[in-house]
């Protein structure tokens, strides 16, 4: 005999966690886009606005000079071990004379950021239109915000000459793998991709492992990653690439051209 449950359903919940951010469903845009081929026209103009936000990308980010993008959890508050940590790699990063860019919302990336501030370097972030708005963090000297992810990950990806991943959740696990990918297939060079907080990394090692054992990659494409947990080393490792491998020069290279309105 089937139990009919007359209980009310239990109230909604008021109080979330840190880890628990609400969401809300996507805009009809993404609903239209999501939906497959679209009138000819809006195909146009979503075009249209793509290139437009490469094109302000570009513009926004082509003197900020030589790079190295941090990757992170937005959901590490102030006080966190994993705060302080990305804040020494900020400052270290800055110190190195590299320009620190990350996402430019909270978290650890705000950490990134802020250390680089406050150790007289510059600090650039590239935020994303979210269903719930994620704010700029207050220590970034330029900030650019985009619509689409791929635009946003393709500028995180073209300035920099190393990647530093600290502890985070899909979208730092997506920003990850996208550059290693990139990495093994020679779309671009081998540049420096460190991992940040041995305890965190230390299980996907084991997967890559697996991964390895399954020759579903190479011995060499586990080899990618470099797990530390000292800023010091991971700036000055980076620095001596940087310098030795590519040639980097923190000199002026580049000239503005006033008749492309590069005059700011």
């Amino acid at each position: 005999m089937d139990v009919i449950d007359n209980s009310p359903p239990p109230p909604p919940a008021t109080n979330l966690g840190v880890n628990e951010i609400p969401k809300k469903s996507p805009s009809k845009d993404e609903a239209r886009f999501l939906r497959g081929p679209q009138p000819r026209g809006s195909e146009i103009m979503r075009l249209l606005r793509i290139g437009s936000e490469c094109l302000r990308g570009f513009r926004r980010l082509h003197f900020i000079g030589p790079c190295v993008t941090v990757f992170g959890s937005a959901r590490f508050p102030e006080g966190h071990p994993y705060y302080q940590m990305t804040q020494a790699v900020g400052a270290e990063l800055a110190q190195a004379g590299f320009t620190v860019i990350t996402g430019g919302g909270p978290g650890l990336m705000e950490a990134a950021n802020r250390g680089a501030r406050q150790a007289g370097g510059r600090s650039v972030g590239c935020n994303i239109v979210l269903p719930k708005e994620q704010e700029p963090n207050p220590y970034l000297d330029e900030f650019v915000e985009f619509r689409y992810f791929f635009v946003r990950k393709l500028m995180l990806a073209k300035y920099s000459y190393a990647f530093v991943a600290m502890p985070g959740g899909f979208g730092t696990m997506d920003e990850l793998f996208e550059i290693a990918t990139l990495i093994q297939t020679g779309k671009v060079e081998k540049f420096p991709v460190f991992l940040m907080g041995s305890d965190y990394w230390a299980p996907l090692k084991v997967f890559l492992q697996d991964m390895v054992d399954q020759k579903t990659i190479d011995p060499a494409d586990a080899e990618l990653f470099q797990i530390s947990d000292s800023p010091s080393t991971v700036a000055s490792v980076i620095r001596d690439v940087g310098m030795a491998q590519f040639g980097l020069s923190y000199g002026p290279q580049l000239r503005r051209r006033w008749w492309l309105g590069e005059w700011w």
